[in-house]
């Protein structure tokens, strides 16, 4: 058995941005997988983004009554209602997708994308595997921040200020490349896949509703944390953990490169052979530019921004071509 060929996103809300529409249309035109999900909570708002989706092959629309989805899965893994009633107890979307996420990847198979993704690369050979998550570099991992060693502090503050260094500094991300060895490498829930029913996902989502009250405060305690927590203990060797060029060529504050202005664009420098996509960390710095982004912004920007490169790359003829706004 492999990892179905299907690929489900999330959303949480009636307004969904054309940036994050991106991230379906690449999937559907680059991924190389005949069903691309987009499982919704809300009616959508209509409009042209819709209509794009609409339009590109592959796309379906899931609406979701977030509960029923988390009873059932609650239901399989033998903890009654736990999850769907951490999902009650939480305001934030973000936190409630980390629970539809892996709920909805354990019943059904496939692979998971964060909305602020771009495919770039087929993501079939993805599927030769059981469960699969990726890494990235990080600088505060769990186990620093909860640490009480001068040490361990010592050097996160030293690569944190090196970090912040390297956002600002014109081609910092080359440059970080000369020293991400140093970095923590840490599990990202962002991209992840698996069989139906994998354990890994089964140990991720019965460990969810045991996070006490104060833990979950923290933004990443359901996401990176709890993720990481999982694979550090998992005791089987049907894991694959992939290195951060395949779905994380940026890191964190670095990735704010990718809307940085600049002549010359060569995405071949940034992209590697083996990156199957780019997660471009809409929650971190360049949130703000996500309202920004449209198909004009992308015409407008194709040539001197790495990201508007990278959608013009991955979404050929879609719509940017277009007298779309």
């Amino acid at each position: 058995m492999s990892i179905p060929a299907r690929v489900h996103f999330c959303w949480i809300g009636t307004s969904l941005p054309w940036a994050y529409v991106f991230a379906i249309l690449s999937a559907a035109a680059r991924g190389g997988l005949p069903e691309i999900v987009l499982h919704h909570t809300d009616t959508l708002d209509d409009g042209p983004e819709l209509a794009a989706l609409r339009q590109a092959p592959g796309v379906r629309f899931d609406r979701i009554d977030p509960i029923a989805c988390l009873i059932d899965a609650g239901g399989a893994l033998e903890i009654g209602d736990g999850l769907a009633a951490l999902y009650r107890s939480l305001e934030s979307p973000v936190k409630r997708t980390d629970i539809l996420r892996a709920a909805i990847l354990y019943r059904q198979g496939g692979i998971y994308l964060d909305m602020d993704t771009v495919t770039t690369a087929s993501l079939r050979p993805l599927l030769d595997a059981v469960q699969f998550v990726g890494c990235e570099y990080i600088v505060w991992p769990h186990s620093v921040r909860a640490s009480r060693s001068p040490l361990k502090w010592a050097r996160a503050l030293s690569l944190d200020l090196l970090r912040k260094v390297l956002r600002r500094t014109a081609r910092g991300w080359e440059r970080f490349r000369w020293v991400e060895r140093f970095y923590y490498r840490g599990v990202n829930n962002a991209v992840m896949g698996a069989e139906p029913n994998a354990r890994l996902f089964a140990n991720y989502l019965r460990a969810m509703p045991t996070l006490p009250p104060e833990r979950l405060k923290d933004a990443y305690a359901l996401g990176p944390d709890l993720l990481q927590a999982m694979v550090d203990n998992y005791p089987h060797d049907d894991l694959t953990v992939h290195d951060p060029r395949v779905f994380y060529p940026l890191p964190p504050e670095i990735s704010e490169h990718w809307f940085r202005a600049r002549g010359n664009v060569r995405l071949e420098k940034v992209l590697s052979p083996e990156t199957r996509l780019v997660h471009w960390y809409a929650s971190v710095r360049t949130k703000g530019r996500v309202g920004l982004i449209t198909p004009a912004y992308v015409r407008e920007h194709r040539e001197r921004q790495l990201y508007s490169a990278l959608v013009s790359a991955s979404c050929p003829g879609l719509h940017i071509s277009s007298g779309m706004p």
